[in-house]
């Protein structure tokens, strides 16, 4: 007997008792047996605290923070955290200290208080570094710059991501590792490197898949799905996406199965069992003492009793409160998965819309690039009808892409706004003379009704207005015919110098049934068969106008009655400036000084035959001297041994792209004139646009006119044109 109470209290057995208990702790913890790891934590402060072992104290507490912070139970996390680092800084144990300073910045990071969150971060990356723990700094320095990514500082987060990364090499690291290489790749896709973010994401889930590292392996295969989407392989993307809603599913039953309400009422009740058996067992000592403490475990077995029927009471309660909330969990995931699908369909069909639209407006450009030269190349008289009716065709089928891309793009909230200073009245003007040809095709009228007392100046975005107003005066004349359109502007209210004004849109035209109004807004909504037959028209313009007003933080109506006409009208705010709008006057090609054409010389970077040929003969036609490459690396070539005064560039094409080559060309050719030649849409792509170099971008297919527009600009800023 006296052995075995030797062994019990031998000191090393104890210590190892405790460090025992703590291991296994951290390993419930990352196989998310909660409770298990509470049980552990629970019996080692208990033998902790007998001995006053204070390292192992302020551990312990250092480890129930961190299981509080996995369950979320942010408040009693602080109140733990908190014990620790009052133990640790009385006994000076710097290296537990900075692994506390480490889960406090993990608190408030989940709190998304970055700034506190970075403070404490910084706290144990100046004790990691005091006590040369090494492998400590690189846990704290990844998750600073994580922290970084959230507060978008990019190149803060990147690095010390890398620092991180560097040390996790050196140290073998591999969980470190492979978060920090994701982590790497999500801060170089949004700097616009993705060849770099590609490799790193790559690389750390490589190395997530074969630790079984879960929930790193599912932010890899979150991060590798935003990558492939901006590379433009969106099946790719959509795989990943995918693998990542899976393994989120996974991961959240096994939280949720480890978290419910009936766990933790079982632990309770098995408290209060210990408690009420070390309860009888003291009574029964006091029993064996004198008649009063039979008097006196009388009465506390009676409380005991009683106290068990609460308890009794409590967990039936409880039971009750498990099931609905057992429903609720359920509910709210299947909400969850729900939403997830919805945003993976909304996704696909988002990059689907993207490339078929992409891949329209190749064979477009020929379309109407070759109608254009046949018409203008004195066809035979029963040929120019055809020549015209296939270019209206495809002047349609490019209206609706067009119209395609800007419904995808409202509904997937990629439309910026951007304010600047216009003349409203000036602008409604110039759409009326614009459209005043169509009107007096039809025999109709437009008058312009703007309130006298109203100013003209705002700061707005003028070119969602001008299409709003576009779209439905354009759409008003289609349906009157001998008629009259008025277009009304009037203030409404104002207040801070913001002006909510009404616009107004009426004509006598056909007018729109009872029936038929109730959908106007929805997309692809006419009035009927017939009318789209007679009229024309995609049936978008309306759910694109609604989609833009909603977007200016405004409101449309509609009120119409068949036979009678229709009038359209929206309210939006308007910030009202008193500043002088300064006129400049752009110099337009036919004001450019006189050039000798024959002897500037053109690079043509194009890989489709047909494209190579169209743009060719229209560069021939304005006795331009054209030369035309394939491909990119052949331009790179072309342009360190040649002089070009302008390269039109395009972008998809085999080997490296035409964003590749123009980075190239910019590190030994700052000032060459590069117009990007493309087809893909402009607005998602202007910032890599801009980054990689382009003078201005030209989109496929584009009109003539527009076209000769921008080269002659481009050649009339040169000083002259290169010689040969």
């Amino acid at each position: 007997m006296s052995s075995q109470n030797s062994v019990e209290k031998d000191p090393e057995i104890i210590q190892n008792n405790i460090k025992y208990r703590i291991t296994q702790s951290e390993y419930d913890i990352d196989n998310f047996n909660y409770f298990e790891a509470q049980k552990k934590l629970d019996d080692a402060l208990d033998i902790a605290s007998s001995i006053d072992d204070k390292k192992n104290i302020g551990i312990i507490f250092t480890k129930k923070a961190r299981l509080q912070l996995f369950i979320e139970n942010l408040e009693e996390a602080i109140v733990s955290i908190n014990k620790a680092i009052e133990v640790q800084r009385l006994i000076k144990d710097n290296e537990n200290l900075g692994n506390s300073y480490k889960i406090f910045g993990d608190i408030y990071e989940k709190k998304k208080n970055y700034k506190q969150a970075l403070d404490y971060y910084r706290s144990a990356q100046t004790l990691f570094d005091q006590e040369g723990l090494n492998k400590n700094l690189a846990e704290v320095l990844l998750s600073e710059g994580k922290t970084y990514i959230q507060l978008k500082e990019y190149n803060k987060a990147r690095s010390l991501i890398e620092h991180s990364l560097d040390l996790a090499k050196r140290f073998e690291l591999p969980k470190i590792e492979s978060s920090a290489s994701i982590n790497h790749g999500k801060v170089y896709s949004v700097l616009g490197d993705y060849e770099k973010a590609l490799n790193y994401a790559k690389a750390g889930l490589s190395i997530a898949k074969s630790n079984n590292f879960a929930e790193i392996l599912n932010e890899g295969y979150f991060v590798l799905s935003n990558i492939n989407e901006k590379l433009g392989d969106y099946k790719l993307s959509n795989d990943y996406l995918r693998a990542h809603i899976k393994l989120s599913d996974s991961l959240r039953q096994v939280k949720r199965a480890n978290l419910t309400e009936g766990k933790k009422i079982q632990v309770l009740l098995n408290d209060q069992i210990e408690n009420n058996k070390k309860q009888e067992e003291e009574l029964k000592k006091e029993k064996d003492k004198n008649d009063l403490g039979t008097l006196i475990s009388i009465l506390s077995v009676a409380l005991i009793t009683i106290l068990s029927l609460l308890t009794l009471s409590l967990y039936k309660n409880n039971n009750i409160r498990l099931k609905t909330n057992n429903m609720l969990h359920k509910k709210n995931g299947e909400l969850i998965i729900a939403k997830e699908k919805a945003e993976l369909a909304s996704k696909t069909k988002a990059n689907f819309l993207s490339t078929v639209t992409h891949e329209l407006r190749t064979p477009l450009y020929a379309v109407t690039g070759l109608s254009n030269m046949l018409l203008e190349e004195n066809p035979k008289p029963e040929q120019i009808q055809h020549l015209k009716s296939l270019k209206f065709s495809g002047d349609y089928l490019l209206t609706f892409i067009n119209d395609i891309l800007q419904i995808n793009k409202i509904e997937a909230n990629k439309v910026d706004i951007e304010p600047e200073l216009f003349n409203l009245k000036k602008k409604i003007n110039n759409i009326i003379l614009a459209l005043n040809n169509s009107a007096e095709d039809n025999n109709t009228k437009l008058h312009l009704e703007y309130d006298k007392t109203l100013h003209q100046n705002f700061i707005a975005d003028q070119l969602k207005i001008s299409q709003i107003l576009i779209n439905l005066i354009g759409n008003s004349i289609k349906f009157t015919k001998d008629g009259d359109i008025w277009i009304r502007v009037y203030k409404l209210s104002e207040e801070n110098g913001i002006y909510n004004l009404r616009f107004e849109i009426e004509d006598n035209g056909i007018g729109i049934s009872q029936e038929k109004q109730e959908n106007m807004f929805e997309s692809f909504s006419q009035g009927s068969i017939q009318i789209n037959r007679k009229y024309g028209g995609t049936g978008l313009g309306l759910s694109i106008v609604k989609g833009l007003i909603e977007i200016l933080k405004g409101k449309i109506y509609l009120k119409s009655e068949l036979g009678k006409g229709s009038t359209f009208y929206f309210e939006i705010p308007l910030k009202y400036s008193g500043e002088e709008i300064k006129e400049t006057k752009k110099p337009q090609f036919n004001e450019t000084k006189e050039l000798d054409l024959s002897k500037v010389k053109v690079l043509v970077v194009e890989d489709n035959k047909i494209n190579q040929m169209i743009t060719k003969k229209i560069l021939t036609k304005m006795e331009l001297n054209c030369e035309v490459v394939d491909n990119g690396e052949a331009a790179v070539d072309k342009v360190k041994t040649n002089k070009y005064d302008i390269v039109l560039m395009d972008i998809h094409m085999p080997g490296i792209s035409g964003i590749e080559a123009t980075k190239i060309i910019r590190t030994f050719d700052k000032n060459l004139t590069i117009f990007a030649l493309t087809a893909v849409t402009i607005e998602d792509k202007m910032h890599e646009f801009d980054e990689a170099g382009f003078t201005d971008i030209i989109p496929k297919p584009f009109k003539q006119e527009e076209f000769e527009k921008k080269l002659f600009n481009a050649l009339s800023k040169s000083d002259k044109p290169a010689t040969t």
